[in-house]
């Protein structure tokens, strides 16, 4: 018999008892959703917390603090060339940096100080941007002269203290008044011994989020690349550094002071960088290789491991306990089978007296116990992602009913990766075709006179 003829002959055995079939087909189903929506949850709990509850890029990012001298011929500090190497690594989506204005700017806003307690930052704008920059108003900068501020640039250092005639202190307005208007910055820098200065006018585009520690107040300005180059223009020096000048001295020392100064900070160094790697399961590898090559480094991912390991022991025990269910659907597979053997001993019998071969025989009974599970697994599948998408859109209002409370954004109660799918299906379908050796076995070993008697 051809591949054909045995497929044509199961189709019309199954058709016989559609009911019986039907109730199979649906134990089957029932122990492959099962199977899915179990191990979902350890999916999507691990997911939630360690992905969404902790924060991606808290997650993802791996904050590099400096170097060994002994691996790089004595040098200190992160340069362009580290800067470099980072950004060629693999499965790195941005490398990050906060470097200080080595200068106090004397921000004015409108005639007005701006009290910045966090000094003036240089950001690369289109690595934050790449790493997920959130504001809590306006956007990125796109110009040379726009800059970003800290969420508590208008909060003076008595706003909401008791003040000496028991008031409260006013609190100030919301820095997102600000987006649109024109902070005056002052440069100061030496022409030949005198010092000079020059304002600049920066337009405020965006606001920075508010810090998750209340203690931590931003007070920051943030600028881009062009206008740290416009400064270093000015004084001639690496991040607009002053370099502090005795009024004893002579304008000649002054210009030497401000000369060596500036042959000194040819080399640009970067501080608070973070590499971030576009995959939480990428940070292990990027960290490993990164101490190989000499650079002291720090990863939150180095702290959630021993969370991963729970998850995995988590998402194995319940795949475990959904291969029960199938494993118990496979009974009245193996009984249907059975029952299929006994019912068809008659044609069993003239195949075997027309000189079918026994492994033929055996290969229809296997190839109607996979169909089983095939249709099964495919049902449990549709199923069981109907099951999670439900689960997952009435919790939210479950938890608001029940707690008064909102769940996090992002959560996610169940997930389906495509490769529990496949493991399940696997799972079925392979439960299925071993319910049905068994009977399959039999059905070789059936007599033929007595077949064609019916007689067993």
């Amino acid at each position: 018999m051809t591949g054909k003829d045995q497929l044509r002959f199961v189709r019309q055995n199954m058709k016989r008892n559609k009911t019986r079939l039907f109730m199979t087909v649906l134990a089957t189903a029932m122990g492959c959703a099962f199977l899915i929506v179990l191990a979902s949850v350890g999916f999507g709990l691990q997911k939630s917390i360690v992905d969404e509850v902790v924060g991606d890029r808290l997650v993802t990012g791996i904050t590099i603090h400096d170097k060994d001298a002994n691996k790089h011929d004595g040098e200190y500090g992160i340069r362009d060339r580290d800067m470099a190497y980072f950004r060629s690594l693999p499965h790195v989506k941005s490398v990050t940096y906060q470097n200080h204005i080595r200068q106090f700017l004397d921000p004015h806003m409108e005639g007005e100080q701006v009290y910045n307690t966090g000094g003036v930052i240089q950001l690369d704008i289109e690595e934050e941007a790449a790493a997920g920059l959130e504001l809590s108003a306006g956007r990125l900068p796109q110009e040379p002269r726009e800059v970003i501020v800290g969420y508590h640039i208008r909060q003076s250092l008595n706003d909401g203290e008791i003040t000496e005639s028991g008031d409260t202190a006013t609190e100030t307005a919301d820095a997102a008044e600000w987006i649109g208007k024109s902070m005056q910055l002052k440069v100061q820098y030496y022409v030949e011994g005198e010092k000079k200065e020059k304002i600049i006018d920066a337009s405020i585009v965006g606001i920075a989020v508010k810090p998750t520690r209340e203690w931590n107040k931003d007070g920051a300005i943030y600028i881009g690349r062009e206008l740290l180059e416009e400064i270093e223009q000015l004084t001639g020096t690496a991040m607009g550094e002053l370099p502090h000048i005795e009024e004893e001295l002579s304008t000649e020392q002054t210009m030497k002071r401000v000369a060596e100064l500036q042959e000194l900070s040819g080399d640009r160094q970067y501080h608070n960088v973070e590499l971030i790697a576009t995959d939480a399961s990428k940070v292990s590898g990027l960290s490993q290789e990164l101490r190989d090559e000499g650079y002291f480094i720090y990863s939150v991912a180095d702290e959630v491991k021993q969370m991963n390991v729970i998850f995995f022991i988590m998402k194995a025990g319940l795949v475990f306990i959904g291969t029960i269910a199938v494993i118990i659907a496979s009974i009245g597979i193996f009984n249907t089978m059975s029952m299929a053997v006994t019912e068809r001993a008659g044609d069993i019998g003239i195949m075997k007296a027309i000189g079918a071969n026994p492994s033929a025989i055996k290969r229809i009974f296997l190839l109607e116990s996979g169909l089983i599970g095939i249709m099964g697994a495919a049902i449990g599948t549709a199923v069981s992602y109907a099951i999670s998408y439900a689960v997952n859109a009435g919790l939210p209002l479950l938890v608001s009913a029940a707690l008064e409370e909102e769940v996090p954004a992002g959560f996610v109660f169940s997930l389906i990766p495509p490769f529990l799918v496949a493991l399940s299906c696997a799972i079925a379908i392979g439960v299925a075709m071993l319910s049905g050796y068994r009977p399959a076995n039999r059905a070789c070993r059936i007599d033929v006179l007595r077949a064609l008697r019916r007689d067993l």
